[in-house]
């Protein structure tokens, strides 16, 4: 009878499992990165790479096995550290090629990309803990300690990798530059592997030089595929497009979605139909020359916080935009100055509402977006009444939201800040109220009375195709939607239709 393999230094093996089960982890935070400039970042997307990270560790953890009791885990420990190094490699290409085929947000592009961006490293990472558990089952009086502290070791180098990669990788590396190093990384445990089993163990790895070589090729075509970022930041791949039509035209896109545009050379100058209408209402708040108060739940390109500046000089306006490089982006590309009348609060918008003292502002806009979803928490009941604890009595609330048909969410969303503001109105094109297409919303709160005959007359000036809804025609089309609340608030079930 053939002696069992002998068991790998403890040291070693401990290393071996923590390393693999982290690295599974980096390349699912990261995937998300990845393919979020192409299938957006929303529930569906988050939970398809999660999905996917799942069923690729549960099959190569299965197949890991199943190879451990046939063949002796000598010989398939630093192949698959390589091969895992090589598919990490590999994923940049496969996503940012397969990105422009599959972008779009169907459910089953979102998967294939979500699997070019995750399945084959993760797949072979997950095989080496059930090689390694293999080879240190010496003694089955002792098969319980070896597993559990085998998999502890995994655990906590899943931990530790979602740690640091959430709050220090994302930060201070582009996405491309952590998934070669990590290929790097891997990649030359896995020779060093190797080298070491040939001193100390019958094994003979073969083939360096051709794994070497194909590892090469793949970082290269990795760092070679294109990238639809100018700058990669925290939470978004984002650039600027300049408009050939005009000098001073620029486009802001984040994550594939055109989010802002502006004209360098005048800020009054309103592109998109939803930013006209929210040039509207402050046009009808407030005359022009007055100044006004404003909060902005979200920045973006600082389209309506310019307007507003330009407008209405002297006007007090607070920003809360979650994304610091994004305002540094806006600074260096789009002209954004800010100073004592216009400030910028980086962080969460829900956080930065919370810390405004009571009865400041004439006008509050939500106007922050995960691509093209509203986050959740900005959606609910609680975070309308926290807007209408910082609004003045005469302020007014103007959300922008995005739907699509059967307009389930911005239904929701109407009942949800009409259960806080006593007078409610929605600005929506006529065809998107009916029609098959999806469509910008902005919903209007106050605690008094909108003057909305006024409203529709200024709308009329800078858009001819829109409507104003009221009373019982808001009623109608509002019909028995749900209110949303921090505890029941699913923004992305509603808006999948």
């Amino acid at each position: 009878m053939d002696a069992p393999p002998r068991a790998l230094p403890s040291g070693l093996a401990t290393a071996l499992v923590f390393a693999a089960s982290g690295a599974v982890l980096v390349l699912e935070i990261v995937a998300l990165r990845l393919v979020g400039p192409y299938v957006g970042i929303t529930l569906q997307v988050s939970s398809s790479v999660i999905g996917i990270s799942l069923g690729a560790i549960a099959y190569g953890t299965w197949l890991g096995g199943r190879l451990a009791d046939r063949y002796d885990p000598h010989a398939l420990l630093a192949p698959a550290l390589i091969l895992a190094a090589l598919g990490t490699a590999l994923t940049l290409p496969l996503v940012r090629f397969g990105g422009e085929i599959l972008r779009g947000g169907a459910a089953s592009a979102v998967l294939v990309l979500a699997a070019l961006a995750v399945f084959p490293p993760a797949f072979l990472l997950s095989g080496i803990t059930p090689l390694v558990v293999k080879l240190q089952l010496r003694d089955l009086h002792r098969t319980g300690r070896v597993v559990g502290r085998l998999s502890s070791v995994g655990t906590l180098g899943a931990i530790t990798a979602t740690l640091v990669t959430g709050f220090v990788l994302v930060a201070a590396l582009p996405s491309s530059w952590i998934v070669l190093g990590l290929a790097g990384l891997l990649g030359a445990g896995g020779l060093a592997l190797g080298a070491w089993l040939r001193r100390h163990e019958a094994g003979r790895p073969r083939a360096r030089a051709v794994v070497t070589t194909v590892g090469l090729l793949a970082a290269g075509l990795g760092a070679s595929a294109p990238t639809p970022c100018d700058i990669e930041t925290a939470y978004h791949c984002a650039r600027v497009e300049r408009d050939p039509a005009v000098p001073g035209g620029r486009t802001l896109v984040l994550n594939s979605a055109e989010h802002s545009y502006l004209d360098l050379a005048d800020p009054t100058h309103l592109e998109f139909a939803y930013v006209r209408w929210l040039g509207a209402v402050a046009d009808v708040l407030a005359p022009r020359g007055a100044p006004i108060a404003a909060l902005h739940l979200g920045g973006g390109g600082f389209t309506v916080p310019g307007y507003v500046r330009a407008t209405r000089p002297g006007s007090d306006q607070q920003v809360l935009e979650l994304d610091g490089a994004l305002v540094d982006l806006d600074r260096r590309e789009l002209g954004l100055r800010t100073g004592s009348d216009l400030r910028v609060r980086v962080g969460d918008a829900r956080v930065g509402l919370a810390a405004q003292r009571g009865a400041r502002y004439d006008l509050v806009v939500g106007d922050a977006f995960g691509h093209l979803v509203v986050p959740w928490h900005l959606a609910t009941r609680e975070m309308a009444a926290d807007v209408a604890r910082v609004l003045r009595p005469g302020g007014w609330y103007a959300q922008n939201v995005i739907d699509y048909p059967p307009r389930r969410f911005i239904r929701a969303e109407l009942a949800t800040v009409a259960a806080v503001f006593p007078y409610v109105a929605l600005v929506a094109p006529p065809a998107a109220l009916t029609g098959p297409a999806g469509a910008n919303f902005v919903i209007l709160a106050a605690a008094r009375p909108l003057p909305l005959t006024v409203l529709r007359a200024r709308l009329a000036e800078v858009d001819q195709s829109v409507a104003v809804l009221e009373g019982r025609d808001l009623a109608a089309f509002v019909g028995d939607a749900r209110v949303l609340t921090d505890d029941y608030a699913p923004v992305d079930q509603l808006l999948a239709g």
